[in-house]
This record gives C-alpha cells, structure tokens and sequence, in this order.
C-alpha cells in the first residue's frame, strides 16, 4: 500500500463521504437498522449518528486502519456499542448467521470481487436478516453507461478501486437475495457518477 492509498486517499474519501446530498440516504438505510448490525465498509464511521434505539451494536468492517482510525473517533460520540475491525468484504471476519442487519453505503463499488463480497454478507446473516444498501453503479442509458465503462479504469487508480459501472441490482440477486424494495435514479452531479441504488433485500 502505497502512499497515496495509506495517507491520501483516506482524507478525500472522509470529505467526500460527508456530501450533504448523501444524508438522506444514510438516515433512511442506517435507520431501518435492526438488532446486531453488521456494516461492510464502514470508512470513517459517517453511519453512527443515524442507528436507533432498535439497534444492540454496530460491527464495522474495513479493510484501512486509517478510516477505522476515523470511525473509532465517531464512535466515540454514539450510545451504540461498536466494534471496529480490519477485515476486507470478500472476507468477513464473523460467525456465520450471526448478524440481524447487513449496512452497507457506497461500498459494493470499490470491493475488488462484489459476488464474493455479497455471498460473505448472505452468510453472516440471521434467517429473517436483512441487508439495507445505498450504493451507485450502472446507469440504465446506453450513452451513460458507455461513459461509465471509459471512465471506470483511470477513475479506480484516483478512488480507492471505485467502479462506476456495477450492475448492483443483478450483483445482489445473482448473490442469493431477494429485493423487498429497491429505488433508482440520478441525484444532481455528473451522470455517470451519479446513479443511485437504495433498498432492502432478504435471504431467498
């Protein structure tokens, strides 16, 4: 790991995670959580001000001590009992059915193998559990999406591996789940960087 990556890119993805037009997304998905959570890429801990009283604690996986780093900072300041760990997605560091709620924001783009990532989340998670996304990835415009796949390769190298072209929908039902809700669509910024998933899934 480089210097760009150890020093650099932590502190960018940290301001650029804190984009207002986000905090929507955030209190809806980490609201809707439930029990023992369980989030894949919890970064610099932006999540924490927005779990209830509904949940019993927080398990943050991330694979850089530096956003952990981070993330301990901000846990500091919630009720909710955490447990940060240095982990990647593909392989979660916990017992198998052992997570009421999978969170995950703005992750599933910059996880080197997604399949492997989700089928890891499908098994941590209780019968019954559910999974609460928001992510960005494939617009459905074939101009967009042409965009999408010129721009992916340089923009990996700058943000920590992000695609901007994961077709999140399929990745997570060719995974196992069923989608009990899911919404679509552009907030305001450039198009190929600005798709929007949000949803829920369950265990099929």
């Amino acid at each position: 790991m480089g210097f760009y990556s150890r020093h650099v890119f932590p502190r960018l993805c940290h301001l650029a995670m804190r984009n207002e037009r986000l905090l929507p997304y955030r209190k809806r998905i980490a609201g809707a959580a439930e029990g023992r959570v369980v989030e894949i890429g919890i970064g610099p801990g932006l999540n924490f001000p927005f779990y209830g009283a509904g949940v019993s604690e927080v398990v943050g996986i991330d694979p850089s001590p530096q956003l952990l780093a981070l993330a301990r900072q901000a846990a500091k300041s919630s009720p909710i009992p955490a447990k940060l760990i240095a982990g990647t997605a593909e392989s979660v560091p916990l017992s198998s059915k052992s997570a009421d709620t999978v969170v995950m924001t703005w992750t599933l783009c910059s996880v080197p193998h997604a399949g492997e990532a989700l089928r890891e989340i499908r098994r941590v998670l209780k019968p019954g559990g559910r999974l609460f996304f928001a992510e960005h990835g494939l617009a459905p415009e074939a101009r967009i999406r042409c965009w999408q796949d010129l721009l992916t390769p340089p923009w990996r190298l700058i943000s920590g591996g992000c695609h901007l072209n994961r077709p999140v929908k399929d990745l997570i039902e060719a995974a196992g789940f069923r989608l009990c809700r899911l919404e679509t669509g552009y907030i305001k910024g450039p198009k190929p960087f600005t798709y929007f998933y949000e949803g829920c899934a369950e265990l099929r």
